[in-house]
């Protein structure tokens, strides 16, 4: 059943007008971007314009801007690539990011999923070796917002690299590497509006990495293979255009405190989880207890409304979500926590109609209760006939 009401924008955001006109003109264009003919030099432009407005809009020089298959490219090229021998993350990164570094250290969070800064200086106190540190800006599950900045300025006193996936954060608050001070960012097209199949790992003044993928010359040596150019260009007129649509932002925060609103009128029980500290507007993390996700995403699919269980990139599973396990929240209600995430295609009603099927199948879930107020009473009714 097609979605009729789609809240999964941080799995994958629609394609925006602008970035379907600038993929299919580049579509039109035949020529390998690496030939030296016209047709060549035509989609070596359209490249190298899409490099341009991505330095701009995020504070980097042009021949910082990597391009990627997708934001998991990015952050291996990043944790591979930099030449650094200690590796921290946090215990809430994303899947690409603790694939990426299995003997990494991790740095604990919080009950709000909020990285350990305490515990950071101390890892990188007692390293011993050159290190990058690997913080998202956002988290992709609960919409936590991390202290980038703070965190740079420590690591930076002990000579560490900072890397950010800010492939969630993009296109939903300002990202400018230098004004936040970090080294190295991951993005991702299709989180903003752009057509999958296109990344970028951005990287500062000073900064290289090392090609995980060799064969070519392309992106400067750094990572080999042509490039794709429709792609690429619908990923640059996706993030320009989510640029220019920021203040919609405030928009999509307040339909997403609306939605937590009714919930807790209507379910006091109901758990949001990384409410008390600045969030993506966008996003909700939200557990009925004794409901399974599973049983949600299903539920709601089946209403026509499209959300997910926590992180969408782990071929279609669903499971308890790592990072509310670090939160410190249990298995079992971590097991009931779906992600509602809206975008630039979300409209109240959309709220007003996920609120009526989640309080619905709220309503269906909860023990009946026959005579009175007591379970006690219910039970002995039932036993009784």
């Amino acid at each position: 059943m097609t979605a009729n009401i789609y809240l999964d924008h941080n799995a994958t955001s629609p394609l925006r007008p602008q970035a379907r006109s600038a993929l299919i003109s580049a579509c039109n264009d035949t020529g390998n971007p690496s030939s030296v003919h016209g047709a060549g030099r035509q989609a070596r432009r359209t490249i190298e314009n899409a490099r341009d407005d991505l330095a701009r809009l995020f504070g980097v020089a042009p021949a910082g801007v990597i391009f990627t298959s997708c934001g998991t490219e990015a952050n291996a090229l990043a944790l591979s690539g930099c030449g650094r021998e200690l590796v921290l993350v946090s215990a809430v990164e994303h899947d690409s990011v603790l694939a990426s570094a299995p003997n990494a250290k991790i740095i604990p969070v919080d009950g709000q999923s909020i990285a350990d800064l305490p515990a950071l200086e101390s890892l990188l106190a007692a390293g011993g070796a050159a290190a990058v540190v690997s913080i998202m800006a956002a988290n992709n599950e609960t919409g936590a917002i991390q202290p980038i900045a703070e965190i740079a300025a420590i690591a930076q006193k002990h000579g560490a690299l900072v890397h950010c996936d800010a492939v969630q954060a993009a296109g939903h608050m300002p990202l400018d590497m230098q004004e936040i001070g970090i080294h190295m960012m991951s993005l991702s097209a299709h989180k903003l509006g752009g057509p999958m199949g296109a990344g970028a790992l951005l990287l500062s003044d000073g900064v290289d990495v090392a090609a995980m993928i060799r064969g070519g010359g392309q992106e400067r040596s750094r990572r080999a293979g042509t490039e794709n150019a429709p792609a690429i260009a619908g990923f640059a007129a996706a993030a320009l255009a989510a640029r220019e649509s920021l203040g919609d932002e405030v928009l999509l925060e307040t339909m997403r405190d609306e939605l937590e609103r009714k919930l807790r009128e209507r379910a006091p029980d109901v758990a949001v989880y990384g409410a008390n500290v600045p969030r993506l507007g966008n996003t909700s993390c939200i557990g009925m207890r004794g409901v399974s996700n599973e049983t949600q995403v299903m539920a709601f699919d089946l209403n026509g409304i499209a959300v997910s269980a926590g992180a969408a990139c782990s071929s279609g599973k669903v499971s308890s979500s790592h990072v509310l396990k670090a939160m410190g929240v249990g298995d079992e209600e971590a097991h009931c926590a779906i992600r509602v995430s809206l975008g630039w295609t979300t409209r109240p009603n959309d709220i007003d109609q996920f609120v009526d099927a989640w309080c619905g199948l709220y309503d269906r879930t909860r023990p009946k209760q026959v005579l009175g107020t007591s379970p006690a009473v219910g039970v002995l009714r039932k036993i009784g006939g």
